[in-house]
């Protein structure tokens, strides 16, 4: 499997996050689109059965990943307090060989990165009632949405007003090359950012370009003993230590993507995950590029759809989780 970083450059606000198993939904749409059903069944073989094609990270800030979430006390102190200390939620990728306890000291906030961070603004929106020709109540009142740029520092013109540059975004892929090939991954990204990634898309949401994509080893440290995940996962099944692994769970209440959204019901069922950025000390370690596992493939995910499959998967990265015992 190559490990390969995909840099991204925001072209439009997003109606959804660039998260993992939602990218790879529409990845697997864009190659049934380009590439034909054929194309995309022969590569979904084996996938719930730990070998997937392709395992997806979410979108990072260039150059950062996830703080890990972990406890305080597994840190050295800083000279901040608490509240402010939460808001540093990104590690820059060069400083991953340090030691886990003084991550916290080169985390940082959102504000404080020089590439994109996200801003979140709601988008008013209304529906106009045809016999009325205005807006009302029940299904015609106003109502807003988020939206998400991913923008650099604002900088300040010359007459006063200000100016926001998009910053760029990397996304870790875990990929079997002789299955899919780097060249195909890329005009597969392409095609979803020319067309647009998630919510609203049809009326210029989502919009990408793809700067660069290339192998890159993901980062380990040495004595590595548990793992950082990079996007949600499926973690049950695999054999945890519960006191030294460290998770936020969410409900993915997923949807049918691309042409399934108008046929019978786009829903999926829920799905328990664990968000990225969840430190999992396994009882006995191995160095791996992903874990996790496949989800569905049987008509549990999906009654209009049976073969869906939804990625459970992971990029990893290796760390030595110290003991405060």
């Amino acid at each position: 499997m190559a490990s390969i970083c995909a840099r991204i450059v925001p072209r439009s606000a997003f109606g959804t996050k660039l998260l993992a198993d939602t990218l790879f939904g529409q990845l697997c749409w864009a190659i049934r689109n380009r590439w034909g059903e054929a194309k995309l069944q022969t590569l979904l073989k084996g996938y719930t059965a730990g070998q997937p094609f392709l395992v997806v990270s979410d979108a990072f800030p260039s150059g950062y990943i996830p703080r890990p979430a972990l406890p305080a006390h597994f840190f050295r102190s800083v000279d901040s307090d608490r509240k402010e200390a939460k808001k540093k939620k990104w590690l820059p990728v060069d400083k991953v060989n340090e030691p886990v306890t003084d991550w916290l000291r080169h985390c940082v906030g959102s504000e404080e990165l020089p590439e994109a961070h996200e801003i979140a603004r709601s988008q008013p929106h209304n529906t106009i009632n045809r016999q009325t020709e205005t807006t009302g109540r029940g299904m015609f009142a106003p109502y807003a949405m988020e939206q998400y740029w991913y923008l650099k520092q604002r900088a300040a013109r010359s007459n006063g007003t200000f100016w926001a540059e998009t910053g760029s975004l990397d996304i870790y892929l875990i990929s079997d090359s002789t299955r899919f090939s780097i060249a195909e991954l890329k005009t597969a990204l392409s095609d979803i950012g020319h067309v647009g990634f998630g919510r609203d898309a049809s009326i210029g949401l989502g919009r990408f370009d793809v700067d660069a994509i290339e192998e890159r080893n993901l980062p380990s440290q040495a004595g590595a003993n548990a793992w950082l995940t990079l996007g949600p996962c499926a973690p049950q099944g695999t054999p945890l230590d519960p006191r030294r692994s460290f998770y936020q769970v969410f409900t993915r209440f997923g949807r049918h993507g691309d042409i399934e959204v108008l046929r019978r019901s786009p829903f999926k069922t829920p799905i328990l995950m664990a968000a990225g950025g969840a430190v999992l000390s396994p009882l006995v370690f191995e160095a791996r590029s992903f874990i996790g596992q496949g989800l569905g493939g049987d008509g549990s995910l999906s009654k209009s759809l049976p073969q869906t499959v939804h990625q459970g998967y992971t990029p990893v990265i290796g760390i030595c989780l110290p003991s405060l015992e």
